[in-house]
Order: structure tokens, then sequence, then C-alpha cells
């Protein structure tokens, strides 16, 4: 993997030659999410983007892991850097055709305990990497959001259009740097589109959220713990189906507009709880109810119209994609044991 912090002798982005590979900018692309897409895309899965330059930015805090990036090191240039530092970013974002916004603190739980860093990367990081992406003309920006932004549903699907009202500090973080984003679309001109999507899983995803927590403690032999009564609904979505609607959206998006990239199925915790455990062979006494956190919203539904309508169709189903997960953590382990915490994994 190489590292380089100065792109700033760079050929301006809008110089790219007709027809020639992208160079591609993907900020957080070590994390569960960005790095998927840079495996994807340096892999060829995006044909109309092949043989793309591809330059990773990322901070590399306890989720970002450069093990993610492992098996495509040696096609991208990695720079380890902040999105808050306006000085890397003038130096970084220049010279790019496109630019995709996958860094963001992601943890509901890890917000409430401590909000100021999801703020700081979450909204100043945004505004921060928009300003850069103005002030070097970047003809294409993508910002990756989280239905979270909306609130709780009782019944229906929210559309584009739905109005904000996030529940917790990380989502709360996530709505502000989506405003901030769009904001500059509509104040500057600047060609950044947003998406939204529901809970991803799949491979690389660190063991704080709900699907590899639960797997790797049961393959562990620890109890695993679930919220409240467990009835709280979410609509997943394989990881890779998420990262081909982004695709979708920088090669294709209106500049200023969201786009849903809504799930394959809705599960409550509880239901989710017992497929893992049927995947597993294991039975319901393993399973140990917590304390509800603080604004649990109940469930989340996202309409995905205006990304179908430019040819998104989820590939992997629900109960193969889950299925095919939770192998994935059995055959490696050495990828998650490093950075699991034994004593609260023992609790």
């Amino acid at each position: 993997m190489v590292s380089d912090h100065d792109h700033g002798g760079g050929r301006p982005a809008t110089g790219r030659p007709p027809g020639s590979p992208p160079r591609v900018l993907v900020a957080g692309g070590a994390g569960f999410i960005g790095s998927h897409y840079v495996r994807s895309l340096v892999s060829g899965a995006y044909p109309a983007w092949a043989g793309a330059r591809v330059t990773v930015l990322d901070k590399l805090t306890y989720a970002g892991n450069p093990a993610n990036l492992e098996p495509v090191a040696g096609a991208l240039t990695f720079v380890h850097g902040d999105i808050c530092d306006e000085d890397l970013l003038a130096r970084v974002v220049p010279g790019h055709d496109v630019v995709l916004n996958f860094a963001a603190e992601s943890h509901v739980d890890r917000s409430i305990d401590s909000a100021g860093e999801f703020v700081r990367t979450n909204v100043q990081g945004v505004q921060t990497l928009m300003q850069a992406c103005l002030d070097a003309g970047t003809p294409r920006v993508v910002q990756v959001s989280t239905d979270e932004v909306y609130g709780s549903i009782e019944r229906g699907a929210w559309d584009e259009t739905a109005p904000l009202a996030p529940s917790s500090p990380y989502a709360a973080s996530k709505a502000g740097g989506d405003l901030v984003a769009l904001a500059y679309a509509r104040t500057h001109g600047l060609p950044v589109s947003v998406t939204r999507c529901g809970n991803n899983y799949g491979p690389y995803q660190y063991p704080e959220k709900i699907i590899p927590l639960f797997v790797t403690r049961l393959l562990d032999g620890y109890d695993v713990p679930l919220y409240g009564d467990g009835e709280h609904v979410r609509d997943w979505i394989h990881v890779d189906d998420h990262c081909r609607g982004v695709q979708l959206v920088a090669e294709r998006g209106s500049p200023g507009e969201v786009y849903h990239v809504a799930g394959t199925g809705e599960l409550t915790n509880r239901e989710l709880t017992g497929r893992l455990l049927d995947i597993l062979g294991l039975g319901w006494e393993r399973v140990r109810h917590v304390p509800d956190r603080k604004g649990h919203d109940r469930r989340y539904a996202l309409a995905g119209a205006r990304l179908r309508a430019l040819g998104h169709v989820p590939r992997v189903g629900l109960s193969h994609g889950l299925a095919e997960t939770v192998r994935w953590y059995e055959h490696n382990r050495a990828w998650w044991e490093p950075l699991k915490t034994p004593s609260k994994d023992a609790a």
C-alpha cells in the first residue's frame, strides 16, 4: 500500500481525457462499507470505471482497518489523514474526478456516551470536504448517509422528501452533514448527491454492530445481549448491494438529489437473532435481554423508487447473505479476534 500526502501537482480533475479511467478519491475507504466499495471498484466490479485510479483517505480510527484493504493494497494510493484537515484536503482532493465520502463516526451507542467526535467528523468533516471539492472544481461528489436521519416510522416507508427527525446524536450528526452537502449543491452548484441506506451487513464489519457482535460472541461461547423486547425492526441490505447503489449514483445521479438504497428484508432484532442462532445451530439459552438503549428508534424503512429508476436491483437475498456472512466470520478469526475487547466480550 503506497502512502502519498502530496497530490497537489496533479492535473485538474476537469482535465481528464474522454474515455480515460477516472481518478477516484474514497474518504473513509478503510472502514466496513468504504473498503467493500474500494475492493469492488479495484477488482473491476463496476465496468464503467474499469481501470480507475483510486486514492483512499482514512484516519484509521478504531473502525478503520488497513487489513480491510489488503486484498487490493497494491492497486491504490493510501493517504492516512482526517477529512477535517483543510491543508491535507487541499493537497489530496485536486486531480480527482470523483470524491465519495464514506468517512463517518457511525455507532449509535458511542454517540450517546460521547457525541463530540460525531459532530466533528460527520458535520465539520463533511463541510471541510465539500469546501475542498468546491475549491478543486471536483466534477462529481457523493455523500454516503443513513436512514437514521429520519427517526422512527410506524408503518410504510420514507421517500427522499421525508422530513429529518433524528433521535440519536449519531443520526443528528449525519443529518447535519447531509444538509451541509446539499447546501453546497444549492448555494455553490457543487455537483454532490446524497445516498441514504438501511442496516448493512457482510464481511469485514467491525464487531460492535449487531450481526458481527452476536456472531463472534456466539463463536467464542458467550451469550448475546438483546436490547429491550427485541421487537425493533430494521431493513437489512448486503454491503455489496449498497455499494452498487452508491456506484450508480456516482455514475448517473443528479446533483443536489437524495437517493435511497432500500433493503431486501425487514426483520425484528429478535427475528435476526433467531436466524443467526439457527445458522450456528444454537438455542435461545444463549440470549439474554438487556435494558433498551436511550432513544432507540422502533422501525426504519426506505422507499427506493428513485434509485430503482437508475437500474438498481439488489442481488443478495437476505437468507443467503446472512448465512454467507456468518461463515465468513467463522473462517476469518484472524481478522476479527484482534478487534475484540476481552473484558467486555466476557460480560
